[in-house]
């Protein structure tokens, strides 16, 4: 029997049969376009397809719409970090003329910060910003945010620590 004729390639394909044409129709109206909405269907499927067998599935439009609400909530953070980016080069006082290559290696860094940040607690976040944005001490971290300067020790090593874990993966 090929891969294929698989019981699991049959499941998979049932539930993209389906489901695919409604999820791709509440892509369009999360998104008001039938391109990213399509793109985002395809995603939230191969995602499927890598994460789990899709018998297991009980409710599948619950699951698939999980699923793209993340893709879509990925896609709008992506989205914003780029347009702040571009707002920060033409606010240059010469414009910058950057290469499609140095674009995306500069969009893809500022989108694993934007994770790594997003992983991190409210309160190490906080921290760390302060610290490496702001350059504040320990003590006027501790002043600012009204906690002792073994809290503000404390959350900033928990926030160094997650970024040499996700820098080490």
């Amino acid at each position: 029997m090929s891969s294929a004729d698989s019981p699991a390639h049959q499941q998979l394909a049932t539930l993209y049969s389906d489901h695919h044409g409604w999820l791709q129709s509440w892509l369009r109206g999360k998104l008001g376009n039938a391109g990213d909405a399509a793109d985002l269907a395809h995603d939230t499927f191969l995602r499927v397809l890598v994460a789990r067998n899709a018998a297991a599935i009980q409710q599948p439009r619950e699951y698939l719409a999980t699923i793209a609400r993340g893709l879509v909530t990925d896609r709008f953070r992506r989205q914003a970090i780029e347009r702040a980016w571009l707002e920060t080069l033409a606010a240059q006082p010469e414009p910058q003329a950057v290469s499609p290559e140095t674009r995306a290696i500069v969009l893809e860094t500022l989108v694993a910060i934007d994770r790594m940040l997003d992983d991190m607690g409210t309160r190490a976040r906080e921290i760390f910003m302060l610290a490496q944005f702001e350059g504040l001490t320990y003590a006027q971290i501790g002043a600012r945010l009204g906690i002792s300067i073994t809290t503000v020790k404390k959350h900033l090593v928990r926030a160094l620590t997650h970024c040499l874990i996700l820098s080490a993966e």
